[in-house]
């Protein structure tokens, strides 16, 4: 069995700060990805390396609670965070590229090892993914570009 790595990018017309602002404060994460419920902080602000939040999600038809804490962090630039337990454990990195004063190209990596139930779907996990990022990516886009 592959582990699985999705890479995706989407150029947003937007300041990169802004943009960093928008995906780094995960409560927002409901807004644009599908299948997300609700996420909060479980630590203090600010955001910094060690930061822990809960997320609630519906996936493959399962409701899910997954804990997650931040393991690298360049502010304005690039966050990683992985998941602290679960059948499903991924790490997920997002970076923000300036493209120029204006526009932005935002970039996130999933990367997951799939156990229990989610090791027998492997293949169709792999898709899945792959799709709902696709998907999600116009659904941000549309909505930072709004906020001008």
């Amino acid at each position: 069995m592959r582990p699985i790595d999705v890479t995706t990018s989407i150029d947003i017309d937007r300041p990169a700060d802004e943009v960093f602002a928008f995906v780094s404060e995960f409560p927002n994460n409901p807004r644009w990805q599908s299948g997300q419920r609700s996420c909060e902080w479980t630590s203090e602000p600010p955001l910094r390396v060690g930061s822990t939040y809960d997320q609630h999600a519906r996936f493959l038809g399962k409701n899910m609670t997954n804990s997650f804490r931040v393991v690298e962090h360049e502010p304005e630039r690039r966050v990683k965070f992985t998941s602290t337990g679960g059948s499903f454990p991924i790490t997920v990195t997002r970076t923000v590229e300036p493209l120029d004063d204006s526009r932005s190209r935002f970039t996130e990596q999933v990367q997951g090892e799939p156990g229990g139930f989610f090791r027998i779907a492997e293949p169709i996990l792999r898709r899945l993914v792959r799709r709902s990022i696709r998907r999600d990516f116009p659904r941000l886009k549309a909505l930072l570009e709004k906020r001008a």
